[in-house]
């Protein structure tokens, strides 16, 4: 049940704000990136969309999917490059404004819902193991 929850925590995220990003990437741009590196090209809102939609996409996938605690652990490792994206493009290179930083905010709450969910599908695959020996 535990596993699950962090399952269904982690699509919202992705469901949330790749939703803002899909629906209304011109807001995405003028809120989330600084003023500098802000393009209100059709081409830029485009791919922002295009991303919010893969987005979706993802947060779709890992609601209808069954995670295990190998998914889990495979998630919480894949999320670390993300953590230095955010990073990067907020203190070394400043795209990304404080609002912008909802996406280090999001990677953070899954990470730990990774982490826990990974404990919990673990601990659920091994009473059905113990089950069945």
């Amino acid at each position: 049940m535990i596993a699950r929850f962090c399952q269904f925590l982690i699509a919202a995220i992705f469901l949330v704000l790749g939703g803002w990003a899909l629906v209304a990437p011109a807001s995405v741009i003028e809120l989330a990136v600084t003023e500098a590196y802000r393009d209100d090209a059709f081409l830029t809102r485009f791919a922002l969309a295009c991303f919010g939609a893969q987005a979706v996409l993802f947060g779709l996938v890992a609601l209808a999917s069954k995670w295990t605690s190998r998914t889990f652990a495979l998630y919480a490792v894949l999320l670390i490059p993300f953590f230095v994206f955010n990073w990067y493009f907020h203190y070394e290179v400043p795209v990304l404004t404080s609002i912008g930083m909802l996406d280090f905010a999001g990677n953070v709450v899954m990470f730990i819902a990774a982490i826990v969910g990974w404990r919990a599908a673990l601990a659920e695959e091994r009473a059905k193991t113990r089950t069945f020996a």
